[in-house]
């Protein structure tokens, strides 16, 4: 079997800098996307074969994986086109099970998984993190027929191109005063680099078998003090007003309707449990970035 791995989301936030990891380190690595017309900079990249494929289709991934000795699954969304819970279980459910098949019909020893921070399958308060609890839950009960699994929990994952803090610099540029829903809720924002880090470490580390982390940030913020340091970053005076828990979801429902869904209704219940962990960034895969040393970098040229 050649070092080829097949990463699912290779083209996106976190999978480019992965696929680039580990091209780096001497894998080869195949990446399918919907588009490869696109152009993107990894076809270019030693070391990485892009390819156009619907990983839905299970004939297409079991090709896909074929030769491969590990798989990583990255693919994710936060927001569907329906609101029945349907596109998050496509994406996140659906897709896991024909993974882990992919990988027991060809034999491959090792699958990674992005979960998120508290995805619950029983007690999940949106689709969103029902549906990754779901998905996480088929990961952990793959180790029992002799897939070696490990799954990650980030928080909010920042860094430069990241659809957080690039996204609020640019709504904030069009309103000198911010409304803000859920203004209270908790995260711990971790950098991109060390989620990355995370994966590339425990791919060969047998420790991490059978085992889900929480990857945290070091410091825990409100979601109003984050829109506030976004703001003053950019050198914009803006005034964020916190809405209550009832214009919030008002907000929530308003935004649901808008082409591309800014806010919709799941994220709002996905809000009312905080994004933080009870113990710090997992030692093994080293120390986490603090925020304010790498945000201003990027956000400063908005």
């Amino acid at each position: 079997m050649t070092d080829r791995i097949c990463i699912l989301g290779g083209c996106g936030f976190v999978g480019a800098r992965l696929v680039i990891a580990l091209a780096e380190q001497g894998h080869i690595v195949r990446v399918p996307t919907r588009n490869k017309s696109l152009n993107h900079p990894l076809t270019s990249t030693d070391g990485v074969e892009v390819c156009q494929a619907d990983i839905h289709d299970s004939d297409t991934l079991n090709q896909l994986t074929t030769g491969c000795r590990a798989v990583i699954n990255l693919v994710g969304i936060l927001n569907e086109q329906t609101s029945d819970g349907s596109g998050f279980h496509h994406a996140h459910v659906n897709l896991t099970e024909k993974v882990i098949r992919a990988c027991e019909h060809n034999e491959i020893p090792r699958l990674l998984h992005m979960s998120a921070l508290h995805a619950d399958a029983d007690k999940g308060p949106s689709h969103y993190l029902f549906s990754k609890g779901k998905a996480q839950e088929l990961v952990a009960n793959a180790n029992r027929h002799g897939l070696a699994t490990t799954w990650f929990c980030p928080s909010i994952i920042y860094g430069p191109g990241d659809s957080f803090f690039n996204r609020f610099a640019t709504l904030l540029k069009f309103a000198p005063v911010f409304p803000l829903a859920c203004p209270d809720a908790r995260f711990a924002p971790v950098y991109v680099e060390d989620v990355v880090r995370s994966f590339v470490r425990s791919l060969d580390d047998n420790e991490t078998v059978a085992n889900g982390y929480n990857l945290c940030g070091p410091k825990i913020y409100t979601l109003k003090q984050l829109v506030e340091y976004t703001a003053r970053t950019c050198n914009m005076k803006r005034i964020v007003i916190g809405l209550n828990d009832t214009l919030s979801r008002l907000q929530a429902h308003s935004l649901g309707l808008v082409p591309g869904k800014p806010m919709s209704y799941d994220n709002y219940l996905s809000l009312q449990v905080d994004s933080v962990c009870e113990t710090g960034f997992p030692e093994r895969f080293g120390t986490a970035t603090v925020l304010e040393d790498i945000v201003p970098a990027y956000l400063y040229r908005q």
